[in-house]
């Protein structure tokens, strides 16, 4: 998701049967070239029943890429990993406010952004909301979903107008919690933080956020329904095909698209809670409409982690790998197999694990050289004659994998001697490294021959 500042908002987790995390709208067209970006704006739908995690998405990218937002130039220098924020970056939850006094809005209006982001590589723009809870140093806290796959990022005071591009401090997938810094911040105010641990079923409550992706704050009164909810998400639209959440606020509160990230504030006027998901989400003998947010001290808990550079299996600190593909979805280790699934299913951008996923138009032909985005990008008519490996449905003009000579219709067999097979496989792999690290990537072209490279990783899109 590279140079950071664009049209974010992210709630395209999708669409699944009765709810979603947000799901696309359509921005009006534009004159090509290039072809007009999808629009989705931030909210999660979530599921009460467990869903089982699909396919990798069709055509997605592989390992992340990081050009400019006019540019296809890969940096020659990958930036390193964030440096460490003090331990005091990120605020503790507030002892007072227990929502229980008539309070403002105003104070915390003046902490929440909006962000708007681009995702070059899937064609799309997508909106949302933000926190700051860092005015000195301009951290902004939001929804995973809401940056996933971005690569611009721009936040918008909504109470001044001041426009600031950010960066990526870090991010927890499975937590759906990501840590944003805006870059030379000044006239910042933090949001005013309380105590989730002391809501209750009944409070009075009012979700905020950028509503719809129409660039504008927009208040949502509603009670607290439920404490430590368990919900399933699916999503179409964003990289992580289905994903748990534990311990969530339940509320009848209006939450829709593009709220993601977004305060919900208790009647005292201090925010309890992080607008999650919502836009119709009905459990087993509920009629009514039902929205989630993360409680404030578990996004906190999480953001003080990633401020102090603490990576694990489930934080990423700053952006993640990037080699600069497109893979086919499904999860046979046959290349002829991955590309049936992608004519079937028809082509995904940038997005998935590691940079799978996404949806878009299926072809056929071997295609160009390499592609900007994955705008009619076709399934190979020709692929490596070998038996297991990832196939390659394109590759992404400047990247390392470009740079290397991989082209539309390879099949990648291994990393460092690892042998690889389905997608996932690929994505595992790239996984264990960081921006900058250099990997020896063997692949078969199409002609069957065997090749080996040192290729170096860049920063990619957050997954």
């Amino acid at each position: 998701m590279q140079d950071y500042g664009g049209y974010g908002g992210y709630g395209g987790y999708g669409q699944p049967p009765s709810g979603d995390y947000g799901h696309t709208a359509p921005l009006p067209p534009m004159p090509p070239p290039p072809p007009p970006p999808r629009r989705r704006v931030g909210l999660l739908s979530y599921l009460a029943v467990a869903l089982v995690a699909g396919a990798l998405g069709a055509g997605s990218v592989v390992a992340l890429y990081h050009p400019a937002a006019n540019s296809s130039a890969v940096p020659s220098t990958p930036p390193s990993a964030p440096a460490p924020l003090p331990s005091s970056a990120v605020p503790a939850p507030s002892k007072g406010g227990t929502g229980t006094s008539g309070g403002s809005l105003s104070k915390v209006e003046q902490g929440v952004v909006i962000i708007n982001t681009t995702l070059q590589y899937s064609s799309e723009r997508a909106a949302g909301t933000g926190m700051v809870i860092n005015a000195a140093s301009g951290l902004v806290l939001t929804n995973n979903h809401v940056i996933e796959n971005s690569t611009k990022i721009t936040a918008t005071v909504a109470a001044t107008g001041q426009k600031f591009q950010a960066k990526v401090v870090g991010y927890d997938v499975t937590g759906d919690v990501a840590l944003i810094q805006l870059q030379h911040p000044s006239g910042l105010h933090q949001v005013p933080l309380g105590d989730s641990s002391k809501v209750k079923v009944g409070d009075a409550v009012t979700a905020l956020g950028n509503a719809e992706g129409q660039s504008a704050i927009v208040p949502a009164p509603g009670h607290i329904t439920g404490v430590n909810r368990t919900i399933t998400a699916s999503d179409q639209g964003g990289s992580v095909q289905s994903e748990t959440l534990h311990g969530m606020l339940q509320t009848d509160a209006g939450i829709v698209s593009g709220d993601s990230g977004g305060p919900l504030v208790n009647a005292s006027g201090h925010v309890i809670g992080m607008d999650t998901a919502g836009n119709d989400v009905r459990f087993p003998n509920q009629q009514a409409a039902a929205g989630f947010a993360i409680p404030v001290n578990t996004a906190l808990s999480v953001a003080s982690e990633i401020a102090a550079g603490h990576a694990s299996s489930t934080i990423t600190i700053g952006y993640p790998p990037f080699i600069g593909i497109y893979v086919g979805q499904g999860t046979s280790s046959d290349p002829q197999q991955q590309a049936s699934a992608q004519q079937n299913n028809g082509f995904g951008g940038f997005g998935g694990n590691n940079g799978f996923g996404g949806n878009g138009s299926a072809g056929n032909g071997q295609g160009q050289s390499c592609y900007s985005n994955d705008s009619n990008l076709p399934v190979p008519s020709t692929i490596a004659p070998v038996s297991s490996g990832t196939l390659v449905i394109g590759t992404i003009c400047s990247s390392p994998a470009a740079a290397a000579g991989v082209t539309a219709g390879s099949v990648i067999t291994s990393v460092n001697g690892q042998a690889v097979g389905a997608p996932a496989s690929l994505h595992t792999q790239i996984a264990k490294y960081r921006p900058g690290d250099t990997v020896s990537l063997t692949w078969v072209t199409p002609s069957g021959q065997h090749k080996t490279a040192s290729v170096t990783f860049t920063p990619g899109p957050p997954l």
